[in-house]
Parts: C-alpha cells; structure tokens; sequence
C-alpha cells in the first residue's frame, strides 16, 4: 500500500479511486451511454472471431473490477486520501 501511495500523491494527489469516483459521478449518464453505444457498435459491426471475443470480454472484466470502486462505500465529492 506505500508504493501505490507514493504513486497517487505525486499523480492526482489522492488515491485514483476517489478521482475515478469523482468523474463517474460529474458524468454519469455520459460515461453510460458512451458504452452502450460501444456495445452497440461492436455487436452490428459483425465481429465475430474468438480473438475479438477475447478483447470485448477482456473490456467488460476491466469494467467489472472498476464497478468494484464504487461498491461498499459512501460516496464523498473530492474526497482525499488518508
């Protein structure tokens, strides 16, 4: 946990997951539809071999852990690091 510290305190100057909220939060409805249509884009573009299927299935488990910053905690505008 002190290197990550060591990281955000010189990039953003708190952690990455309370900037990350912030934007998520300042965005919402942009951030979403932006992906749906992705989602939407990828699915009529035809694609269709298992090596993009790994890629859209690797995108939506790097979206699955990052949904999993905003679980279990409030929510505080600008919050910083201990």
């Amino acid at each position: 946990m002190d290197f990550y510290k060591a990281i955000w305190s010189h990039v953003g100057g708190r952690p990455w997951t309370y900037i990350a909220r912030d934007i998520y939060h300042r965005l919402e409805y942009l951030i979403l539809v932006s992906l749906f249509i992705a989602g939407y884009a990828l699915g009529y573009s035809g694609i269709t071999t298992w090596k993009w299927l790994m890629v859209i299935l690797s995108a939506y488990t790097i979206g699955y852990i990052h949904g999993h910053f905003f679980w279990g905690s409030e929510y505080i505008p600008g919050q910083k690091g201990n």
